[in-house]
């Protein structure tokens, strides 16, 4: 019984991933298809994607939003450690409302932060462009930021810091000799976070950019407007490798952590 009921999980698992990955796959293999036409493979060719590249205003789209998501996952970054940092020095009942309040960007829908920015911007006159596209990434990235770098700073021994200010050292050698140097993985983690999440935002961008500022996302919308096309598949193909290759990074950072954490504690033990 047990056995079968492994089997029906292993078959279970496979048609979820399958339903999940077997779009991007020939999504991918069609980005080579030499024939315009889908469904009707013709032969390899690599053709579409040297069309890509030497399509002017896809590289500015892709120009446009490598610069929105570096800026805004450096800004964030810095704004969301410090801010996690401030949290974790309240009490108890106002870290707990904090910590719920970062949670609502993040569980509400992308058109009601989309639509909320855009009419905060229109209330403060910005014109609509690259200042308020970065603006709206800032804003969205932040408590990504927030409980990457929030979870490590909750596992620190408390008497670190005291034990530092003890022994002579003030409060700002303590956060940057202690503090810092045990949180650093997880700051590292909260920017690779912030720029896959500029990346593969469309619905934000949408509401919050201007004429003439297309990121990504946003050129694919309007390109399969006049039909999904092999410089479509191309394009998207690029993005889901590169998008793929930054969270397995990430991933990879998170499971070597709690390694380097352990060697620490036990030459700490030895010592």
């Amino acid at each position: 019984m047990v056995k079968f009921r492994n089997i029906l999980s292993i078959m279970y698992s496979f048609l979820i991933y399958a339903f999940l990955y077997i779009p991007i796959i020939v999504l991918i293999v069609f980005s080579f298809n030499d024939s315009k036409y889908r469904g009707n493979w013709s032969g390899f060719t690599l053709n579409w994607y040297r069309e890509l590249f030497m399509d002017p205003d896809i590289m500015r789209a892709l120009y446009t939003t490598f610069i929105v998501a570096l800026i805004s996952s450096i800004v964030a970054t810095i704004i969301g450690t410090v801010t996690s940092i401030g949290i974790h020095s309240l009490k108890p009942r106002y870290k707990n409302m904090f910590i719920n309040l970062s949670y609502i960007p993040m569980i509400s829908p992308d058109i009601v932060i989309g639509i909320s920015l855009l009419t905060l911007f229109v209330i403060l006159k910005l014109k609509l462009g690259y200042f308020t596209l970065i603006l709206a990434h800032i804003t969205f990235n932040i408590p990504y930021v927030i409980f990457a770098v929030l979870p490590k700073l909750q596992q620190l021994d408390p008497h670190l810091e005291e034990a530092a200010l003890d022994l002579g050292a003030t409060p700002l050698q303590a956060f940057f000799k202690v503090i810092l140097p045990e949180i650093t993985p997880r700051i590292l983690i909260g920017p690779l976070m912030a720029f896959t999440l500029s990346l593969d935002d469309f619905i934000v961008s949408f509401f919050t950019t201007g004429s003439g500022v297309a990121t990504l996302s946003i050129k694919i919308y309007s390109m399969t407007k006049r039909g999904v096309s092999p410089t479509i598949n191309a394009l998207s193909s690029i993005m889901f490798v590169v998008l793929l290759t930054i969270m397995f990074i990430v991933q990879i950072r998170q499971y070597n952590e709690p390694k380097k954490n352990h060697i620490t504690d036990v030459s700490n033990s030895q010592n």
